[in-house]
């Protein structure tokens, strides 16, 4: 579990506390929010909006009321209550696919010492030129590739994402909705994982000598 656990030190300068411009706390947060809104809507569908439970619900509160309706009609009501949750979900969408956009742009207008291919970069030349600190580099460089494997995984489930929600103007392609549409739901599954994985590290780290990651995350880091 030491991999996991995200280090406040600055590789290049281990005396020091790394530093986090506002504009990647602000995305942080807000990409924390989008995600965790997105991840919801999808929960909520697969349980409390289930078309069989919303179907048997609707018939047995309507029976009640005297009216009476058919599995068709019951169904056609489940029917459209999921759409509004997914149409939820697709607007969850929409915003963090203008996160990653805003992602990559920051990625060229970050200082250069807060740039993430900079720190990855320091982070791999301090563990292969010298022994000094070389804990910390391979520590830091650990978890740089569990960042870029995030990365990868939003960008998959930002473009999937939008194949879905637009898939109207892309009829030329319908033929593999169904792939597109699963390999969509197993990306989920994993960004889930680097959740828990990232929780878990965050947590590890303010339990041990690395206390004040969070803070450091809201405030700035460095001497702030």
């Amino acid at each position: 579990m030491a991999t996991i656990t995200p280090t406040r030190k600055d590789v290049c300068h281990p005396g020091r506390v790394k530093r986090f411009s506002g504009s990647l706390r602000l995305w942080h947060w807000i990409n924390t929010i989008v995600i965790s809104g997105s991840l919801i809507t999808v929960l909520i569908n697969s349980t409390i909006t289930g078309k069989r439970q919303v179907s048997t619900l609707v018939k047995d509160e309507l029976k009640n009321a005297g009216t009476i309706v058919s599995d068709i009609q019951a169904r056609s009501v489940a029917h459209a209550l999921s759409d509004r949750v997914w149409a939820v979900h697709i607007y969850f969408g929409y915003v963090l696919a203008a996160l990653f956009i805003f992602r990559l742009l920051l990625e060229f207008f970050q200082l250069t010492d807060q740039k993430f291919s900079r720190k990855l970069k320091s982070a791999y030349q301090q563990f292969k030129n010298t022994k000094q600190e070389r804990e910390i580099a391979r520590h830091e460089l650990t978890v740089k590739s569990i960042y870029i494997a995030f990365y990868l995984l939003l960008g998959i489930m930002v473009i999937t994402g939008l194949f879905l929600a637009f898939e109207d103007l892309l009829a030329p392609f319908k033929s593999i909705r169904h792939s597109v549409k699963e390999v969509h739901g197993f990306c989920m599954y994993l960004i889930i994982a680097f959740i828990v994985v990232h929780l878990a590290g965050v947590l590890l780290a303010e339990r041990k000598n690395d206390n004040g990651i969070v803070s450091d995350m809201i405030n700035g880091g460095g001497d702030s």
